[in-house]
């Protein structure tokens, strides 16, 4: 695997090292031991599917608060995605920054979401797929999030929001919480 560093401290852009030959290829998705190479959490204990109708589709930002928070492991495996995540860790040098990263099923890179940060995602394609494994179950009374234009955060979406849930577009405001 291939390990990018992001701008945000802690998060990485995990890439595939394809081993190829006349057949396609094989690769690597996931390995507890080069993630704890990389000093990253590689606890596991669920894994979700998201499936989207429509380009544009915004889902997130989502969180959950201690003593649940997660660690998340995203990949696209059907059209794109453009991935982001805020960093809400107060202590951390890159509090309040965003990064946003397109994953495709062509590309085959993953996004690793460290605790602490909300994370949410934009589809660029119609019958978009997502694929991501998370360190905590999901607990329904830890769960928060922010909306994706909250002013302070100036996230840029590629695309205008074409479908978003109700409890997503109404999420208050950061500096409200």
């Amino acid at each position: 695997m291939e390990f990018i560093e992001t701008p945000l401290v802690d998060a990485w852009v995990v890439g595939l090292t394809e081993m190829s030959d006349d057949r396609g290829f094989f690769a690597r998705a996931w390995c507890s031991g080069e993630f704890a190479d990389h000093a990253m959490e590689s606890k596991l204990v669920q894994a979700n599917m998201s499936f989207n109708h429509t380009k544009g589709t915004l889902r997130g930002m989502h969180y959950q608060v201690s003593p649940h928070e997660e660690t998340k492991f995203v990949r696209c495996i059907r059209g794109a995605i453009y991935d982001v995540i805020i960093d809400l860790r107060a202590e951390s040098e890159t509090y309040r920054q965003w990064f946003g990263v397109e994953l495709t099923a062509e590309n085959r890179k993953a996004l690793f979401v460290p605790r602490g940060f909300a994370h949410g995602f934009q589809t660029l394609s119609d019958d978009a797929e997502v694929f991501y494994q998370v360190s905590e179950f999901y607990t329904p009374g830890a769960e928060q999030g922010l909306r994706h234009d909250d002013p302070g955060f100036n996230i840029e979406w590629p695309e205008a929001v074409a479908v978003i849930s109700d409890k997503d577009a109404n999420w208050p405001d950061f500096d409200q919480k």
